[in-house]
């Protein structure tokens, strides 16, 4: 093996040791932070990689209507935004609840977006075979 291959092993392996150390809050950030940024580049198939296969949300959704609903709205418009406040983050074992803010916008490309409309969100998470999953989502508009 030549030194550019143990070097590039050595790297990779740092990452996964640094990978397993992290913190389930930080883990659970890096997913929230992934799961964002897949909304916001309209790769849904991504974002529902957080979703659990339980999912439950408003009115009895479950997670093929999320599905449904994000793929619906992100192919709807040109450009998406998901932008958040800050996250309140409890962590408790294998289970966590994510409460933010949330601002969504669409456009058709334009400068400025034609349609916004901003909820608040509590998510209750669980760590299903390593990772961090969404398996019940509320958000409301505030009034």
């Amino acid at each position: 093996m030549g030194l550019g291959y143990a070097a590039a092993a050595l790297v990779l392996l740092a990452g996964l040791v640094g990978c397993r150390s992290e913190t389930p809050e930080a883990q659970l950030r890096q997913r929230f932070d992934a799961m964002q940024v897949a909304v916001e580049d309209k790769r849904v198939g991504d974002f529902m990689d957080g979703v659990s296969e339980e999912f439950t949300g408003p009115g009895g959704m479950d997670r093929a209507a999320l599905h449904n609903l994000v793929r619906a709205r992100t192919f709807a418009n040109a450009r998406v935004g998901a932008t958040t406040g800050p996250l309140e983050v409890r962590v408790d074992g294998d289970n966590a609840t994510v409460s933010f803010h949330l601002l969504l916008t669409g456009s058709s490309g334009r400068l400025l977006p034609e349609q916004a409309r901003t909820y608040d969100v509590t998510t209750a998470w669980r760590r299903e075979e390593g990772d961090w999953r969404i398996h019940h989502a509320q958000w409301d508009a505030p009034r």
